[in-house]
């Protein structure tokens, strides 16, 4: 063996796991490292720094809802490609991927549910179709929900997670923001109540259109809530933005939501706004915590304890 030669080293060395992934994530909000298994068993939130993770639509639906509560409505809808849009693939290649990825024909659920025993209607917007972005399936499917729960005057509860309009449907997909909005103008004129829950993240003809029409908005912690993202808005300003604007909380203090909820407490939180709105009462309940419901609906759009019921 010459002076400079070197051998291979005895020990064997794993460059990487058999299965490509150990289970250990690096967390998005705090940098620790947070285990799957641990993040499965909190809800999706960093146990660290409570960092939100998005979650799946079927985690969603079981998070909110009683068990075997749920009904989905309008699920043969299809969309279509009528203008033959192309960019670097076409629509109609983006939409078999995404349907082949989630098992769902497009971005929305719609239905029934219960939420504690109150029977609500309820749309979740699903991040994994196509960004949870809004075309004329899902305007459609949720101009339909509204009318029907105007129709059968039960509370409606939109969980939105979306990039926006669907710029493949162009203005086809800007115009289910005029139908959404319309629909919820008479459904609100009724008297009834509609509670908008915006996660991370919400953006686009999303935010400009049913997702800020709510009696009551609420937003998870930490979500990215906005028309255009800050990245657009610096480029367009030439300025740099805080670093939390845009999120959450920021939007709490400048009243565009009225709470942020974390996670774990959303169900309850939801069922509470509900109870009230159909004439609870009772003395185990905090008197704050009605008040403060009292005067956000009253600075919404005039929804009254009574015109819930």
């Amino acid at each position: 063996m010459g002076l400079f030669s070197r051998s291979k080293p005895k020990i064997k060395i794993q460059t990487s796991k058999k299965d490509g992934f150990s289970g250990w994530i690096q967390c998005s909000g705090c940098s620790e490292l947070v285990h799957a298994k641990e993040l499965e068993a909190t809800l999706a939130c960093c146990p660290r720094c409570g960092y939100h993770y998005r979650l799946t639509l079927t985690k969603r639906l079981d998070l909110l809802t009683d068990e075997g509560s749920l009904e989905e409505m309008f699920q043969d809808m299809q969309p279509l490609d009528v203008l033959g849009f192309v960019d670097t693939e076409s629509y109609l290649e983006r939409l078999k991927v995404a349907q082949a990825k989630t098992g769902r024909s497009d971005a929305i659920w719609t239905g029934l549910a219960r939420l504690s025993g109150i029977r609500v209607a309820l749309a979740v917007l699903d991040f994994s179709f196509m960004g949870g972005s809004m075309g004329s399936v899902v305007g459609e499917k949720l101009t339909l929900l509204i009318e029907w729960a105007l129709e059968k005057r039960l509370p409606l509860i939109v969980v939105s997670s979306s990039g926006g309009a669907r710029m493949q449907e162009s203005a086809l997909s800007l115009m289910q923001m005029a139908k959404t909005s319309a629909a919820l103008a008479r459904f609100q004129d009724h008297g009834l109540v509609y509670i908008s829950v915006l996660t991370n993240p919400t953006t686009g003809g999303v935010t400009a259109s049913f997702a800020t029409l709510g009696d009551l908005i609420i937003a998870e912690p930490d979500a990215l809530i906005a028309f255009a993202g800050p990245r657009v808005v610096e480029q367009t300003m030439r300025q740099k933005l805080p670093a939390d604007a845009q999120k959450s909380k920021f939007l709490l203090d400048k009243g565009m939501v009225d709470c942020v909820v974390p996670r774990r407490e959303l169900k309850k939180k939801l069922s509470f706004f509900l109870w009230f709105c159909q004439g609870g009462s009772g003395s185990s309940v905090d008197q704050k915590e009605v008040n403060r419901l009292k005067e956000l609906l009253a600075i919404g759009t005039g929804v009254s304890k009574s015109s819930c019921q």
